[in-house]
C-alpha cells in the first residue's frame, strides 16, 4: 500500500466519521467505563457543534454510502438482520439495497459508448438517461434493442478501484496486525476471510464474469418453477457493461405489493429455502448475494410464486467434500445427533484432535437444543451465532474461509424468510430436501455415474504412474549436470578438440608405425579431439 495513498484514504473515513458523528452512536453501546473514557481523548468532541437534524440511522447510511462500496455492502449485510438492529437503523440501512445515490448519467453513457464502440443511439432503440436503480458498484439503465427486445444496461461505477484497493489494502493491514497479537483472530482465519472478500469484489467489477455467472445458473434452473433468470445479450456485453432482459416483478420486501396479488406467503418461503438447498447441494453453485434488493416475486400464478434473481456478480461454490461434510453435519443437526456433530468437527479437523467428544457434544446441545420445534420468529438467530462463538473459541474451533459466502448467504435467506412468513420452520422445510438429496447421491445411477468418472481418469493415472516409476528408477535423471560439464561454453571446448585432432593427425602422419607403442600419444589426440567435438 503506497503511504500517501493509504494516509489519505484514512485520513477521508475520519472524516466521515467525523462529519456524521458515529462516534456517538457507538459510545450509546453498552462499555467499560475505562474504554467510554477514552472518548474525552477525541479532540472533535471537545469542539461546540449543533444537534444534528439527522437520525442515527440515516447518519450511519449516508456514512457507509460516503466511504464506498465495501462499506455499503457491510451495511447491506446488517439491513438483512432486522432481529440484531434497532428498527430506526434497519429501515435506513435497507435503503442501501437498491437506493445507493446514482453516478452522473453523462459519464455513464460515454462509458457505455466507449466498451461497445458506438453511440447508443446506433446500439439500441431506445435509451432511458435516468438510472433504473443504482447499487454500490454499477448502476442500471432501462433501454430496448433494435431487435425489439426490452433490456437493462449495467455500467460499472468510474474509479472504483483505487478506493477498493486502498480500503482493502486498510482491511489486510488490521488483520494482519489482529492476528500477530491474538490467539483468536488466527484462529478465525481474518487474513483468508479478508482475502476471499477481496477476491469476491474485484470479481464483481468484471461484468462478462457476472454475465458468465447468470448464463449458469439460468442453465440450472432452466423450465424450473422456483426460479427465474433473465437472458443475457453476449452481443452487447463487456468487462464494464452487461445488458440483460428487463424483468417484471414485485419486490420481495414489498409485502403490500404481495398481498395484492394474492400471493401464497408461505409457498413463498419455503420456495426460497428450496432454492437455497437445490443450489448448494444439487448444483453447487449458488447466488452469493441474495440481499432483498436482488430478489423479485414473478406477478404471473400467484398461488405458485416463482422468484427472480438479479445481480449475479457474486456466486459461491463448494468442493465434494465441503458438499458431504455439510449435509451429515445439517441431517445430524436435524436428527439432534449432537455426538455426531462433535465427532464430524473433530475428523474434518475443525477443532483439535485431542479435544474431548463428549465435552464437544454437551456444549453443541446446550446451544442448539432450544432451537427446534420453534418458528423462525421464535428463533433468535443472533443470539444462536453469538453462543456458537462463545463454544467455537472455548475449544479452539477454526473458521473455514470456504464457507465464509455460504453463512452470508444462510444469514441472507433467514433475514429474507423472518420478512416473509415468520412462522416458517426453517429445518422441517429444509429436512426432506437433504434427506433426498443424500439418497440420490447413493443411488445406483449416481454411483454407476463417479465408477464412470473413475475409470475416465484411468489414462490420466496410468502416465502419473509411469512417470513415478520412471523417477525412481533414475532418481537423478532430471538433476542438473556439474559444474564441470556444464555447456554454457561450448567454443573454447570445440577448439581445443579441433585443435587435438589436429595435433594426433599431424603425429600419425609422421609415425613409421602407428601399431608401435611410440605412437600412443597420437592415438589418444585423436581420441580425445573425436570424444570432444562429437560431444560438444
Amino acid at each position: 500500500m503506497k503511504l500517501f495513498a493509504a494516509a489519505r484514504r484514512l485520513f477521508r473515513i475520519l472524516l466521515v466519521v467525523i462529519r456524521y458523528r458515529l462516534d456517538d452512536i457507538i459510545l450509546d453501546l453498552p462499555m467499560p467505563w475505562w474504554l467510554r473514557g477514552t472518548s474525552y481523548l477525541l479532540p472533535w468532541r471537545w469542539i461546540p457543534r449543533r444537534r444534528s437534524e439527522l437520525s442515527r440511522g440515516a447518519r450511519l447510511r449516508l456514512a457507509l454510502e460516503g466511504l464506498g462500496p465495501i462499506f455499503i455492502k457491510f451495511g447491506q449485510i446488517l439491513s438483512t438482520r432486522r432481529d440484531l438492529l434497532p428498527p430506526d437503523i434497519a429501515e435506513e440501512l435497507a435503503m442501501l439495497q437498491d437506493r445507493v445515490p446514482p453516478f452522473d448519467s453523462a459519464v455513464a453513457t460515454a462509458l457505455i459508448e466507449r466498451q461497445l464502440g458506438a453511440p447508443v443511439s446506433k446500439i439500441f432503440a431506445r435509451f432511458d438517461s435516468k438510472p433504473l436503480a443504482s447499487a454500490s458498484v454499477a448502476q442500471v439503465h432501462a433501454a430496448k434493442l433494435r431487435s425489439g427486445e426490452e433490456v437493462v444496461v449495467k455500467v460499472v461505477r468510474p474509479n472504483l478501484r483505487p478506493i477498493i484497493s486502498q480500503d482493502l489494502a486498510w482491511l489486510f493491514m488490521l488483520a494482519n496486525s489482529a492476528e500477530r497479537i491474538s490467539i483468536d483472530a488466527r484462529r478465525l482465519h481474518l487474513v483468508e476471510v479478508v482475502d476471499d472478500y477481496a477476491k469476491t469484489i474485484y470479481d464483481e467489477l468484471d461484468l462478462l464474469r457476472e454475465a458468465a455467472n447468470a448464463s449458469q445458473l439460468k442453465r440450472n434452473f432452466e423450465g424450473s418453477p422456483l426460479l427465474y433468470v433473465p437472458q443475457v445479450y453476449w452481443d452487447y456485453c463487456r468487462p464494464q457493461v452487461l445488458v440483460m432482459e428487463r424483468i417484471y416483478g414485485v419486490p420481495v420486501t414489498d409485502m403490500a405489493g404481495l398481498a395484492r396479488q394474492n400471493t401464497d406467503m408461505r409457498q413463498l418461503a419455503e420456495r426460497g429455502v428450496e432454492i437455497f438447498f437445490t443450489q448448494v447441494f444439487r448444483d453447487s453453485f449458488f447466488h452469493a448475494d441474495m440481499h432483498p434488493g436482488n430478489i423479485f416475486v414473478s406477478t404471473h400464478q400467484p398461488w405458485s410464486p416463482q422468484y427472480i434473481a438479479v445481480d449475479f456478480g457474486i456466486v459461491g461454490s463448494l468442493t465434494p467434500e465441503d458438499q458431504d461434510y455439510l449435509a451429515r453435519n445439517l441431517m445430524a443437526f436435524f436428527k439432534r445427533d449432537y455426538r455426531k456433530v462433535a465427532q464430524l468437527h473433530i475428523d474434518s479437523g475443525w477443532v483439535p484432535a485431542e479435544t474431548k467428544v463428549n465435552e464437544f457434544e454437551a456444549a453443541i446441545r446446550t446451544v442448539c437444543e432450544p432451537i427446534f420445534e420453534k418458528p423462525l420468529k421464535d428463533i433468535s438467530f443472533g443470539q444462536l451465532l453469538v453462543r456458537l462463538f462463545q463454544v467455537a473459541r472455548r475449544f479452539n474451533m477454526e473458521v473455514q474461509p470456504q464457507l465464509v459466502l455460504l453463512q452470508k448467504t444462510l444469514l441472507n435467506i433467514e433475514g429474507l424468510g423472518r420478512e416473509l412468513y415468520p412462522d416458517l420452520d426453517l429445518w422441517s422445510t429444509g429436512q426432506p430436501y437433504l434427506e433426498r438429496w443424500m439418497r440420490e447421491r447413493m443411488s445406483p445411477k449416481q454411483l454407476v455415474k463417479n465408477v464412470h468418472a473413475q475409470i475416465e481418469q484411468l489414462p490420466h493415472l496410468a502416465h502419473m504412474t509411469r512417470e513415478l516409476l520412471e523417477r525412481m528408477a533414475h532418481p537423478h535423471a532430471n538433476n542438473p549436470p556439474p559444474p564441470w560439464r556444464e555447456r554454457h561454453h561450448g567454443w573454447p571446448l570445440r577448439l581445443t578438440g579441433a585443435v587435438l585432432l589436429g595435433s594426433g593427425a599431424t603425429l600419425a602422419a609422421g609415425a613409421e608405425n602407428l601399431a608401435a607403442i611410440a605412437a600412443w600419444p597420437a592415438w589418444v589426440m585423436l581420441v580425445a579431439g573425436v570424444f570432444i567435438v562429437v560431444r560438444r
